[in-house]
């Protein structure tokens, strides 16, 4: 079974692939989102073009292939282009199988514990408490994550005492038997980070994602060794050997690899398996309702060391309008906090056919390479 054409539909903020087999096969995937128009570029350049008449049944194959042909162009951009091959194939796999890709991975569908994430800091502390609670009482969610600090912020805050009361008011608001998560994205410098910490910690906080610059890995060791909540991390990290320094140094209690960064399931599972031997726990990155929440739900009723919950972010169409129309039906309901990996085969979901009517469309064919 070789591959035969691949194909994209796609506009700036997120990219759909279709792979096709020379029997007539067919699977869906997804480039990674944000600038999924330049993604789409790297995908028929610099991917697709190595795998016409391939065998598309060995995926780990077919990307360390793709890998060694562009090896003058390793990091982010390739890894998010491969992410629609690998993704497709595993689709394709589990159509092939019966089965939905959880299975294939070992494990099985059903309900899969979430927690809420806030995508905001331009939102005041009374108004994020306030959806928090509604979402708590209205569908169940007894895990949340929201926003401190400034993004790269340089020790910055969103606005003056912005962190110093969202904290307290969010948390307060949200009671007792709550998991409490808050993310810095790469805000702070460790001396900063150790103080924010130690507030969160009196807080209640859990969780502390990505406190200081994410390529500064020492710096976030240091947080972490002097704290007591979890210090987490790494859903900017896209090489395996970045991923090993940073197990080596100890710089997190929870490894956040995110599936579209990563380059697909094939290559997040290689980081699941080296946090498991570390004796650590894997909460991956999700921060949209595109498909790489559901690769990620499939993912984590799997792997034997998942974390505690799947990210799954509340925020609509206001923040992500290009969110709208992808899949038909709501393949993310929750129930009772939790979110549901669907039984059908491959993903389980549908890419709704009009949104792929209005999408920029691009194919690579045998007869191209």
């Amino acid at each position: 079974m070789k591959i035969s054409k691949l194909e994209t539909f796609g506009n700036d903020f997120v990219g759909f692939v279709r792979v096709t087999t020379d029997t007539g096969d067919t699977g869906w995937g997804q480039l990674s989102t944000y600038n999924a128009d330049i993604t789409t570029e790297v995908f028929h350049r610099q991917v697709a073009r190595h795998v016409m008449g391939r065998s598309a049944l060995d995926i780990a194959d077919l990307l360390a292939w793709v890998y060694e042909r562009e090896h003058k162009f390793q990091g982010s951009y390739l890894r998010r282009a491969q992410t629609g091959l690998d993704t497709a194939l595993w689709d394709l796999h589990g159509k092939l199988a019966g089965k939905p890709v959880v299975e294939l991975l070992g494990g099985t569908p059903g309900k899969l514990r979430a927690y809420a994430s806030s995508m905001k800091r331009d939102i005041t502390p009374a108004d994020e408490a306030a959806r928090f609670v509604h979402l708590r009482d209205t569908y169940g969610f007894d895990a949340f994550k929201w926003r401190v600090g400034a993004e790269c912020g340089r020790d910055g805050d969103e606005w003056e005492g912005r962190t110093a009361e969202v904290v307290p008011v969010v948390s307060k608001a949200l009671g007792e038997g709550i998991a409490k998560l808050v993310d810095g994205n790469s805000c702070y410098s460790p001396a900063k980070a150790i103080e924010i910490g130690k507030m969160l910690q009196d807080n209640g906080i859990s969780h502390f994602e990505e406190p200081c610059p994410y390529w500064e890995m020492e710096q976030t060791a240091q947080v972490r060794a002097a704290l007591d909540l979890d210090v987490t991390g790494g859903e900017q990290d896209c090489e395996l050997q970045i991923w090993a320094r940073m197990f080596d140094l100890g710089a997190v209690d929870v490894a956040q690899p995110d599936v579209m960064y990563m380059g697909g399931i094939t290559r997040t599972l290689q980081v699941c398996e080296m946090a498991a031997a570390y004796g650590l726990p894997v909460t991956p990155h999700a921060a949209n309702l595109s498909l790489v929440t559901m690769c990620t739900m499939h993912l984590l009723k799997a792997i034997p060391n998942a974390g505690k919950y799947l990210e799954f972010s509340i925020e609509g169409l206001d923040y992500y309008p290009w969110q709208e129309g992808l899949f038909l039906g709501n393949p993310y309901r929750i129930e009772d906090g939790c979110a549901i990996v669907p039984e059908g085969p491959g993903w389980g979901v549908e890419i709704n056919p009009a949104w792929l009517d209005r999408a920029q469309y691009r194919a690579t064919t045998l007869e191209q390479v």
